[in-house]
Formats: C-alpha cells, sequence, structure tokens
C-alpha cells in the first residue's frame, strides 16, 4: 500500500532504553521503566495508582476479577466495541447486556443504560470510542444511584478528557491500550487505573499471579505466598522502556495527530454540510485526542464504494466493529431490542489512515479521493 492504514512511529529512544534496560539487568518487568511509566500516569493524569499489564484486555480482565465479577452477574456495554470489553467480563461467567451507542456518535447512549438496569447489575463499562468522552456525568449518576461499579474502556482516549477530567480516572478503574495502531505504543501493552482506593492493595496482588510479592519487594512482609487468585499481568522491562520513550514525546505525538485530524476535517466538512457523510461528532464536555478519524455514511454501498475508490489509488482506510450482539459468539444469546445505531456504525462507518508520519500530501490525496468519488456521483 502505498499509505497504509497505520504506521509505528519512533521517537528515537525507543532502542536506547531498551538496552539500558537490559544493561541494567533486569527486564523481567516491575523495573526502572515500568516505575517510571506508573509516575509519568500518576502524576500527569492524576490516577489514584497505574498499574501497567500486557494489554489493554489484560487490564480488563483485572479489572473483571477486581470487582468479584460472579456468573448471573450484569455487565452493561455497548454492542459496538471490541470482543475484548466483553470477554474480560465473559470469562467469570457474567451475562453481558448490551446497550445501543448514540445517534450522534458510537459511544454508549447513556440515556438508555437505566432501563437496562436490574438488580443483578454489577458494573456499567463505557467505551470512550475514538478517545472522545461518553456522558460520564449521567452514567456515574446511575452509578451511584444504583450502587454499581464503572470501569471505563479508555483503549483509545489517552490525553483525552470529560469536562477538564482525564478519561480513565472518572470511574472506579479505567483500562488503557498502547497497541501499535494508538496514540503512543509499545506493540502490544496496556495500563489499569486504578481510582477506587478499595481496589489498590488487591490490584497488586492479582497482577502478580495472586501473591504479594509487591509488598515483599517493597519489604513491608518478611516472605511472599499465594493470598489470592490472579495471573502474570505485568509487562517486561522491554515493553516498559520502549513506552516510556513514547510518553516523553506525547505533546509532540499529539500536536501532529491534531493537526491531522484538523486538515481531515477541514477538506471533508462540506461533504458534512451538504448531508452526504457524517464526520467525528465531539461533545461539548469532550476534547479531541485525535485518535481516530473516520466518516459515516448513510448505506454500507456508498462505504464499499469509498474503500475501493481509495484502495485503487494504494490507500488503505478499514471499517471498525461489528455489533457484539449480532456476532457468531453471542448472536444466539441476544434477545434484547434492536440496535439500530450500533449496527448503523457497524454497516457505515469508515476510518481513514491516522498515525503520526502521514504527511501533509498524503492527507491532500485522500481528501482528494474522497471528493473525487463523492463529486462523480459513485455514491448515488
Amino acid at each position: 500500500m502505498k499509505i497504509p492504514f497505520n504506521r509505528p512511529f519512533l521517537t528515537g529512544k525507543e532502542t536506547r532504553y531498551i538496552e539500558e534496560a537490559v544493561a541494567s539487568g533486569k527486564i523481567s518487568g516491575d523495573g526502572m521503566f515500568t516505575q517510571k511509566c506508573h509516575q509519568f500516569f500518576e502524576e500527569k493524569f492524576n490516577f489514584g495508582k497505574a498499574l501497567l499489564t500486557t494489554s489493554c484486555t489484560d487490564a480488563l480482565e483485572m479489572a473483571a476479577l477486581l470487582i468479584n465479577v460472579q456468573p448471573g452477574d450484569e455487565i452493561i456495554m455497548p454492542s459496538y466495541t471490541f470482543v475484548s470489553t466483553a470477554n474480560a467480563f465473559v470469562l467469570r461467567g457474567a451475562k453481558i447486556i448490551f446497550a445501543d451507542s448514540s445517534a450522534e456518535n458510537p459511544n454508549i447512549d447513556a440515556h438508555k443504560i437505566e432501563a437496562l438496569i436490574t438488580p443483578k447489575t454489577k458494573a456499567i463499562v463505557p467505551v470512550h470510542y475514538a478517545g472522545v468522552a461518553c456522558n460520564m456525568e449521567e452514567i456515574l449518576d446511575l452509578s451511584k444511584h444504583f450502587k454499581l461499579f464503572v470501569i471505563e474502556d479508555a483503549a483509545q482516549a489517552i490525553d483525552s478528557y470529560f469536562n477538564g477530567k482525564p478519561l480513565g480516572g472518572l470511574g472506579d478503574l479505567g483500562a488503557f491500550s498502547f497497541h501499535e495502531t494508538k496514540n503512543v505504543i509499545a506493540g502490544e501493552g496496556g495500563l489499569l487505573a486504578i481510582n477506587n482506593p478499595k481496589f489498590m492493595q488487591r490490584s497488586e496482588i492479582i497482577r502478580e499471579k495472586g501473591t504479594n510479592r509487591s509488598a515483599f519487594f517493597r519489604g513491608e512482609v518478611d516472605k511472599y505466598g499465594w493470598v489470592d487468585i490472579g495471573s502474570s499481568f505485568l509487562p517486561s522491562e522491554v515493553i516498559a522502556a520502549f513506552l516510556f520513550a513514547q510518553l516523553e514525546n506525547l505533546e509532540k505525538i499529539q500536536k501532529k495527530r491534531r493537526q491531522i485530524w484538523d486538515r481531515y476535517q477541514e477538506g471533508l466538512q462540506h461533504l458534512a454540510d451538504k448531508g452526504i457523510v457524517r464526520l467525528p461528532f465531539i461533545p461539548d464536555y469532550a476534547s479531541n485526542n485525535a485518535h481516530m478519524f473516520y466518516l459515516v455514511f448513510e448505506k454500507m454501498e456508498q462505504r464499499t464504494k469509498v474503500i475501493n475508490a481509495l484502495k485503487a489509488k494504494g490507500i488503505l482506510a478499514v471499517f471498525h466493529y461489528l455489533s457484539l450482539h449480532k456476532s457468531k459468539y453471542f448472536g444466539s444469546q441476544y434477545n434484547g431490542e434492536e440496535l439500530k445505531w450500533s449496527d448503523h456504525y457497524t454497516e457505515c462507518l469508515l476510518r481513514l489512515p491516522m498515525f503520526y508520519d502521514l504527511t501533509t500530501d498524503e492527507v491532500d490525496l485522500i481528501i482528494d479521493t474522497i471528493n473525487q468519488t463523492i463529486d462523480a456521483k459513485v455514491l448515488v
């Protein structure tokens, strides 16, 4: 492809930091660079406690363990999300209650959550799609009223905010991803933000295979052993070293991504003004971390024609999630109402290339190709 959907960005210090980690004699995790990453997140975003994980999937699975999900517990989340959001709780025996997306953007429709709450509901899992905040005020009000946990799936939402407060820091727990397609990357990798004090000590234990090993290394206990359930959720220092080089350049990365995002919007806004496509909607309460730029068409056939037109120019644009309530695994279990907007985004949303090294000329070529395709009435 002339222009791929994603190209990992290197700041220039990743390999040097990895060499430093190896030279330190400790690359098995929770070493020097892991601590630097933890400190970065706790200080910049004021998370109560930050723990690196091997993936956002692992961070979500840790969250399910921390809130003690049991078979039969109900967890409310959007259907339009990645499978990991649901899998983490299904693994513990939970029943997933899928909610529809908003008409304005793919985030969960907060107005529809209350009707889904039952005595078995244990948690709400909002997914901040494209790094844009869900209506957290309404979600947190519901959680307080019904005594529910809130676990933010902030996989795409680093350095993004709700009314000035960092996403991932509003719920009891928040899960982040550093997959190679995210704003800051480590190849794979994730982080769990622990904001509810009751989970801070246990989160270390679960992350360390159910042992109090972290407390032992701090000298808080004279030996460590198996004290709880858990798994091996912590990443190696190689991942942490790579990630820290990225975190040092977060502002630089964000500035460039916002420039690309703004150019897309400027070049395609006239299509939205004519009602031909919809561009990303960002509510007044949300910030834009420029994780993603997407288009929403009226019909799947229109999306397909634009994908093919871009592909003919060597440009890879991709559609995104498939509604989980209609998935091969879950579909036979779902007996709820139609999720109109989740299905609409499944069929009609198109993600455009978005990565740090995307040049102005490349962005303009993508914009021109889309405009030419639509001007030629290919979409009619």
